[in-house]
């Protein structure tokens, strides 16, 4: 029984933990799905990321919450599992498309 009462209270602090960080409104030009050939990535409203990348022949996805901005660059992750996307370019009008520049990928945001 002992060890279902410590169970408990880390299961909940890391169901907390999940939730993302709603998107300033500040920051609103980030939310949507921004694709490239090499590089997916959706940010909602409410705080969910999901990103996908093929680099060298290398798959890598991840499917977590925002955990809040530092400058242009946006902080995803569970507890102290943090993931630093780097903003080169923020979101900008580029013509009639939005763009912005992650980890040194040039996306463009899907209408």
């Amino acid at each position: 029984m002992k060890r279902c009462r410590t169970a408990i209270p880390v299961l909940l602090s890391l169901t907390l933990g999940a939730c993302g960080q709603p998107v300033p409104p500040d920051k609103s030009p980030y939310v949507g799905e921004w694709t490239s050939p090499q590089m997916a990535l959706l940010i909602t409203q409410d705080g969910e990321v999901r990103y996908a990348r093929k680099q060298n022949g290398v798959s890598k996805t991840m499917k977590a919450p925002l955990k809040g901005f530092d400058g242009d660059n946006f902080l995803v992750g569970v507890g102290p599992v943090t993931s630093t996307f780097s903003v080169g370019v923020a979101p900008h009008r580029d013509g009639d498309e939005w763009k912005m520049t992650v980890d040194g990928v040039e996306l463009t945001r899907k209408r």
